[in-house]
Parts: structure tokens; sequence; C-alpha cells
């Protein structure tokens, strides 16, 4: 086989958006380090209750939008407070430099997006995993579109900054696990099973982004990628496939 076929092309592309780190250049004095995990464990549990408070409210009600841009101040206001925070590096798919990672996120998004739209034609078969998330894209459908889709971008690069941001940094080691359980955790609250494995499997592979690239700029492309992408496409792929 071809070494510069599509498979070596897409393990290239991996190895170089999740597998293998830049040289991490910033690294915390330890009365920095002791201020934002204080900073972070405030912040999580304050974002964990106004997430399941704003999923609480009824599709429509414009106090859902109070909540969620309350839970964006919220995540971004932590990951600030907590400390010096980095965009980070990206190494390109040849190896041979280093690059602000904009495009690999964007690719990565997509990538991410393709496989979560196959995946709800799967969902939309089923009536008690499809109803739970039809409820969910109610609050875009009975509200103001334009609003919910603002919100979702925000919130996505709010997410990052603190989770992929703050908390990555606040953390001695395990941080790619540790990370991604706590993010799958704030999403409990909804009900939603299906949200929370979404949640997980984001959480994962921008926590993997976050280890390669030393900063948040990478899981924010990516997380706001898909995120936007899911908000678009999710109603009429359900929609088609029932």
């Amino acid at each position: 086989m071809s070494q510069h076929g599509p498979i070596a092309e897409l393990r290239a592309f991996v190895t170089a958006a999740l597998v293998q780190p830049v040289e991490r250049k910033h690294w915390d004095p330890p009365q920095v380090f002791r201020r934002r995990q204080i900073v972070v464990v405030i912040t999580l549990i304050a974002g964990s209750g106004v997430l399941a408070w704003a999923l609480s409210i009824t599709p429509g009600d414009p106090l859902f939008y109070v909540a969620t841009l309350l839970l964006a101040a919220i995540w971004v206001g932590g990951a600030l407070v907590s400390g010096p925070l980095h965009a980070g590096m990206g190494r390109t798919r040849r190896g041979d430099r280093e690059a602000r990672p904009i495009v690999q996120s964007l690719a990565l998004g997509l990538l991410l997006l393709a496989i979560f739209t196959l995946g709800a034609l799967a969902v939309a078969q089923v009536p008690f995993l499809r109803e739970p998330v039809e409820d969910l894209l109610d609050y875009a459908r009975v509200g103001s579109f334009a609003v919910v889709l603002a919100i979702t971008f925000i919130n996505g690069l709010a997410e990052e900054l603190f989770f992929r941001g703050a908390l990555y940094a606040a953390l001695p080691r395990y941080q790619v696990v540790v990370t991604t359980v706590l993010y799958a955790l704030t999403t409990v609250g909804s009900g939603i099973p299906l949200l929370v494995l979404a949640a997980a499997l984001i959480g994962l592979v921008t926590a993997l982004q976050r280890r390669v690239t030393g900063g948040f700029l990478g899981p924010m492309i990516t997380h706001v990628t898909w995120s936007i992408g899911m908000l678009l496409l999710l109603p009429p792929v359900l929609s088609l496939a029932r």
C-alpha cells in the first residue's frame, strides 16, 4: 500500500492532532498552581449547578437565555481568574514545524460532525433514544434560533477556556481522563444519556488536543465547529431518518 494513500494520510493527521505533543513551554509557579486549583473547584461547582438549572427551564422561556449566558460567564470568569492561559501550538501533519492549530482543528471538528451525524441516523430509529434528543432541540425550535445559535457558539468557547484551559492546567496528572470525566458529569443533570455520551467523546478529543497543543485554541475551534454543525444538521437528519 502506498505510503501516501488515504489511510496513511489519516494516520498522519490523527498523530499530529491527537497523539504527538509539542514541547511544553509554560509552567505555573507553585502559588499560581494552588490558586488555580481553588478557583476551578469553585467554578466547577457553580457551573454544574447553573447548567442543571438551564436544562430544567421550559423551551421558549427567555429565562433559558439568561441561564446559559450566566453559565458562559461563570466558565470564562473562573478561567480568567484562575491564572494565565495559553492558546497553544499544533504540530503540522509532516511534523516538520509548529503552527497555530486552526485548519487542523477545523478538520477534526468536521470529522467529528460526520461521525455524529451518522450516529444520529441510528438514533432516529430508536424512539427512547430519539425523544430526549428531540426535547433538547426544542430549545432551538421553540425559541429564537439565532439566539440559540449565538449562545451555542459562546458557550463552546467558554467551556473550552475553562475545561481545557484552566481545569486542565490545575491538574498535576491524569489531565485527559479527569477533564473528560468531569466535563461529562456536568451534563448528567440533563437526564439525557446521549448528551452525557456526546460530552464524554467531545471531552476526550479536545483533552487530547489540549495535551498535544498545550493550549485552548485547538479545542475551542474543534468544539465550536462540532456544536454549531450539530445544531444545524441534527434536526433535519432526525426528521428525514424517521
